[in-house]
């Protein structure tokens, strides 16, 4: 009802306006470009939940691979003789390890392991498995590694032999002979006797730049066409976590994949209705990939660390507290980051990043303290860190919390003490309707510009179905125009969540979502993408009737200009339900291109969503559109968003 009403009140604003052409005239002048904006402009904000990452970014295709969940067998179905033991582990922070045990029974014994909620194989494509091994047994034990598809049937297999009592590493890879969504893999011990196994893995050959044990190659290229400035990880709330004992600690998911420690992920019990006990973190996509990922990007690293508060929303006891006195050694894991990425290999930490494979400092800038905290607890703890890096490392930008909400007594009390802490970008977070984002384009034209500068962190528009559909992507289109306009505050940008896997997520919307063989971008990805993609160099003045373009008949706009293509880049939202007629008066330029290049994003059904068997229902259209002169007229349909490129 609200959504009907709405439109409707969009239908009345603008039913009288759109039939007399010219009435509406967007003035943009070039003379007057504005503020800079920050390469850090549009980014992503990486958090694992939905699977982001086991199941997700991270490419491997085995679930529980070092048998460390709480119930050491989940995700693998044990057959014959298989027990679990910790005696004499081949890695000491993940001790785990399965003992596999035949004596001749016609089943053989084995393992078989189901991916996250299957795996995901290609026809022709080579899978990469390595296995640690070792057998007391005098003679060669022989395993049989398989593929096998939904139908039980076997579409690839090799075998190995274990012939140490040491642990042995055996790798090797599998082609499929067919493709399958939801295969397995099974491991069968095939001679008499017994071997431990552990840290069996699967990883396509075919990863993000080929990197052995590296990322999916489709969801990096999806990033990668988002251009990003900046890049903010490894969450949310999972960096708190719901106790101290489950936070996100840096340190475990650095040195070899092998022996970091398995941690629980908070969102496989945060919501009761979509509970997803199999769901943890083995942190083989940890700090040292993360500034990888940047660095293949282009974008800055914006890693978030602890502040010594649990997760205010779940945790409230004094346990969730580290007291204010036993800060040092949380304080000294943001100043051992800050070595990690960027101190010289021959320190302690710029070590450990050097014997990773990168000797080169990764030139960090950015760092967050805390996620979403808020009150006297998060005030009086982030001063304790900003003094800290202060002193050793003043060029570091500090980034504090406005809370997890857009406004209310929280948000009220944090921003000053913000400015009073002297944090450099503060971070606001909002997941509201619609209708929010269209009255909030203007948020930002009033904001005081002596104090911090703003970060955008998260958020999403929030329809009633809670999908990523074109109504939710218009109305974030609406708003961004009000991000771009105040480019001398607003600094840094990133919609939230990123990732989600269709059949293991715990919320929606998100930005990318997929199954275990296809990527579907939303209508959400595509307003990131043409932002980001088209975000110019300076802002300049846009007005209709000397205002700011913020809802009048419906209508949003923001301009800027390329200094490095030359162009004008308007980009304009028509978020009622009739075609608006607009002449664009583009004063200071007396020289521009007689067309203009288009890039529609538009849709007559405001619920229409993309779907893995309708990946293209809503995506950018190119168009170009021919100028008599310097104050065309253009026909913005109903339901559009535009993004308009004139040349110089």
């Amino acid at each position: 009802m609200r959504n009907t009403l709405f439109l409707l009140c969009c239908l009345f604003a603008s039913m009288g306006r759109a039939q007399v052409p010219g009435d509406l005239v967007f003035t943009i002048d070039a003379n007057k470009p504005g503020a800079p904006i920050q390469p850090t402009m549009y980014g992503v904000f990486f958090e694992d939940i939905n699977f982001g990452a086991d199941g997700g970014l991270y490419g491997e295709l085995i679930k529980n691979r070092s048998f460390e969940f709480a119930q050491p067998l989940v995700g693998w179905i044990p057959f014959g003789r298989v027990t679990v033991a910790d005696s004499k582990p081949a890695f000491s922070r993940n001790p785990h390890y399965a003992q596999i045990s035949y004596s001749g029974q016609l089943t053989g014994s084995g393992l078989e392991n189901e991916g996250f909620r299957g795996i995901g194989l290609n026809k022709g494509e080579k899978y990469l498995y390595t296995v640690y091994s070792r057998t007391a047994e005098s003679k060669a034990m022989k395993l049989r590694l398989e593929l096998v598809n939904s139908n039980n049937e076997i579409i690839g297999s090799t075998e190995t032999e274990v012939k140490s009592a040491d642990w042995q590493k055996l790798t090797g890879s599998i082609e499929p002979k067919s493709s399958d969504m939801k295969a397995h893999f099974r491991l069968t011990l095939l001679t008499q006797g017994k071997v431990d196994v552990d840290h069996i893995s699967l990883f396509p050959e075919k990863t993000w730049k080929n990197r052995p044990g590296g990322l999916r190659a489709d969801l990096v290229q999806a990033l990668a066409e988002m251009h990003p400035g900046v890049i903010r990880f490894p969450g949310g709330c999972v960096v708190e976590g719901n106790n101290l004992g489950t936070r996100y600690n840096w340190k475990n998911t650095v040195g070899a994949p092998e022996n970091r420690p398995f941690n629980e992920n908070r969102w496989n019990y945060e919501f009761k209705h979509r509970l997803t006990p199999d769901y943890y973190q083995s942190y083989g996509l940890g700090f040292f990939e993360y500034f990888q990922l940047c660095e293949d990007l282009g974008a800055e690293p914006l890693p978030v660390l602890s502040c010594g508060l649990a997760c205010q929303f779940a945790c409230k006891d004094d346990h969730c507290r580290v007291p204010l006195d036993s800060l040092g050694s949380y304080v000294q894991d943001a100043l051992d980051l800050i070595e990690f990425a960027n101190g010289p290999a021959t320190s302690k930490w710029g070590k450990v990043r050097a014997d990773m494979g990168h000797p080169a400092p990764f030139n960090m800038k950015l760092i967050a303290i805390g996620n979403e905290q808020w009150g006297p607890e998060y005030t009086e703890r982030l001063p304790i860190f900003v003094k800290a890096l202060r002193e050793k490392h003043p060029k570091i930008q500090i980034i504090g919390s406005s809370g997890p909400f857009p406004d209310g007594k929280e948000f009220d009390y944090l921003w000053p003490e913000m400015r009073k802490i002297g944090a450099d970008l503060v971070d606001e977070h909002y997941y509201r309707s619609p209708q929010w984002f269209y009255t909030q384009a203007a948020r930002y034209d009033t904001y005081d510009r002596k104090g911090p500068r703003v970060f955008a962190g998260e958020y999403a528009a929030h329809t009633t179905s809670r999908d990523n559909s074109f109504e939710s992507a218009l109305a974030e289109a609406a708003f961004m125009t009000g991000l771009e306009r105040n480019a001398d505050l607003v600094h840094m940008t990133s919609y939230a969540p990123l990732f989600a896997h269709y059949e293991a997520w715990q919320w929606r919307p998100n930005l990318i979502w997929y199954n275990n063989q296809q990527v579907v971008l939303t209508p959400d990805y595509y307003v990131q993408q043409l932002y980001a993609t088209y975000k110019g160099t300076h802002t300049l003045p846009i007005q209709m009737n000397g205002k700011n373009i913020t809802g009048q008949e419906g209508l949003y706009a923001s301009a800027v200009v390329d200094a490095k293509t030359n162009e004008v880049v308007l980009k304009i939202a028509n978020t009622g339900i009739v075609p608006q007629k607009i002449k664009l008066k583009l004063a200071g330029l007396s020289n521009v291109a007689r067309s203009a290049t288009v890039l529609e994003l538009k849709s007559d059904r405001l619920s229409l969503v993309n779907t893995p068997n309708a990946p293209e229902a809503i995506v950018p259209r190119e168009k170009t559109i021919n100028f008599k002169d310097n104050e065309p007229e253009v026909t913005l349909d109903a339901l559009t968003f535009w993004v308009l490129r004139v040349k110089r």
